[in-house]
């Protein structure tokens, strides 16, 4: 009887165990950063237009400052160990490991308008946003 008791609990761990991977896994298999097509395209422009910019990827970081704590920062860059990449719409974004987790799931969009145009990232991890959309608290 103690055996089998025993057995029921390695094989409840087991699944216990293989079901926080494929959560694991899941949450890894989704892009950390996510690029709108309009965001895509003016990436592509940039790197097309400028040759300093040629080969190199579109990073994404947040550091301290800005209005609200918190800031984006975005520099064309190569690819470093450690950093999670996001590719869609033909293009690929970097984020660092430290910044994943402040933007986690946030999206970049661009527009071409005359009031507010630019990129803007959308962020489902701000707590709040500044005025300016560049910085943000977390």
């Amino acid at each position: 009887m103690a055996q089998s008791v025993a057995s029921r609990l390695t094989t409840q761990d087991a699944a216990v165990s293989i079901s926080q991977r494929m959560s694991i896994t899941a949450i890894a298999a989704e892009p950390v950063i996510s690029v709108t097509e309009s965001a895509a395209g003016q990436i592509k422009h940039l790197t097309e237009t400028n040759p300093e910019n040629a080969g190199k990827h579109l990073r994404i970081y947040v550091e301290q400052g800005g209005c609200s704590g918190k800031q984006y920062g975005m520099v064309f860059d190569e690819k470093r160990p450690g950093d999670l990449i996001a590719d869609m719409h033909g293009v690929s974004v970097l984020v660092d490991s430290v910044s994943t987790e402040h933007i986690r799931g946030s999206v970049i969009d661009f527009s071409d308008s005359l009031n507010g145009g630019g990129f803007k990232i959308t962020n489902p991890n701000a707590r709040q946003s500044c005025g300016c959309g560049k910085s943000f608290e977390a």
